[in-house]
């Protein structure tokens, strides 16, 4: 974790924001959230995959969401509640990573409850 909001796994070479937005937010808001991210004073952030959140589980690891979920990775990254929108889509659904039941969901992308963008980028 560094002091600028930002922690890298230094397993994948991601970097992430240290924290999600903090409220509900629906797909398209979301995806503009982590687009104009400037956490760390980098601007190349994005909206994760799916395959990188799952990245991000660790059943060792639990502490409780602001929500009330039990959020099941490092203490590092903060969820306020742990359902991360995804970047994929499907029609008018997107998927999103449940960090409290370790799989994938998909939801309408209009659907704010609960989800949360969690701003990713390459660390290089």
């Amino acid at each position: 974790a560094y002091n600028n909001g930002t922690v890298l796994d230094t397993s994948t070479n991601l970097m992430w924001a240290a924290k999600d937005n903090g409220s509900n937010i629906n797909w398209a808001t979301a995806k503009s959230y982590c687009e104009n991210y400037r956490g760390g004073g980098y601007s190349d952030w994005r909206m994760p995959t799916l395959y990188e959140l799952a990245g991000l589980y660790d059943a060792t690891k639990t502490y409780k969401s602001d929500c009330g979920y039990d959020a099941h990775l490092t203490e590092l990254i903060h969820h306020t509640c742990p359902f991360p929108w995804a970047s994929v889509t499907h029609g008018s659904e997107a998927a999103y990573y449940d960090h409290f039941n370790n799989c994938t969901s998909w939801t309408p992308r209009s659907n704010a409850t609960r989800l949360r963008a969690l701003p990713v980028r390459s660390g290089k």
